[in-house]
């Protein structure tokens, strides 16, 4: 296996001795790794730092790894995550690919296998072209890195639902999305959740955002279907 240089990963594993283990076989494939023993670090240093590729433990001091998930999806959307989940647990699988983990490996795993999902992933990341962090839209500036709308000389903080939400939009502007969809990706509900939140986070967004709110440009509504992402004319 080609050793690759260009990627720096975050290591979440609350067991010392198989994370000391894990950092040794990455470090020989020739990853940068820094590591996180709980919860709440791995949340904190993935909303700190960079990183290109995440190995998460689904048990861990603090709050899980599909808590994890859930907490950094919204404002890390393309960033890959490899689950390490125990022998048989079905659900913590089918838990962790529904919070917005990208694959998972069961232990105990063999190094060889680790490194292939791991590879597999890189792959991935390299070949897909990295999502703009900075939109412009009827004279608006959408910073979704630093989480911020700029029209003219006035300046509005975003929520990172709201950059979410701006991203999905972006990602899929060819299609109209349902709320149903945002409800899934955006706030990691079921579907089917009763529920009119979706429509008045569009509403403040909207507020925050548009020119004129009662006639959007940016985030369309789209007739019985959900919302869509306005034609940028510089596209």
């Amino acid at each position: 296996m080609g050793k690759i240089v260009d990627m720096n990963l975050l290591l979440v594993e609350d067991e010392v001795v198989l994370r000391k283990g894990l950092v040794d076989l990455l470090h020989n494939a020739g990853y940068g790794v820094e590591v996180a023993g709980d919860g709440p670090e791995a949340v904190r240093k993935i909303g700190e730092g960079t990183y290109d590729l995440v190995l998460l433990d689904v048990m861990l001091p603090g709050f899980d790894g599909i808590e994890v998930c859930r907490r950094i999806r919204p404002t890390h959307p393309a960033l890959p995550i490899l689950m390490l989940t125990a022998r048989g647990a079905e659900d913590d699988k089918v838990r962790g690919l529904k919070a917005g983990a990208d694959d998972y490996v069961t232990k105990p795993f063999g190094a060889r296998e680790l490194l292939a999902r791991v590879e597999a992933l890189g792959r991935r990341v390299r070949a897909t072209p990295a999502e703009p962090e900075a939109l412009q839209i009827d004279g608006c500036t959408l910073d979704l890195g630093r989480l911020a709308a700029f029209r003219g000389r006035q300046t509005t903080t975003l929520t990172a639902r709201e950059g979410a939400i701006l991203r999905w939009l972006h990602r899929h502007r060819t299609r109209a999305v349902t709320r149903a969809e945002l409800l899934e990706q955006v706030w990691n509900l079921r579907p089917d959740t009763e529920t009119r939140t979706v429509d008045m986070t569009i509403a403040n967004l909207r507020s925050k955002i548009e020119r004129d709110p009662a006639d959007p440009k940016i985030v369309l509504c789209v007739k019985g279907v959900g919302y869509a992402w306005g034609q940028d004319a510089s596209r």
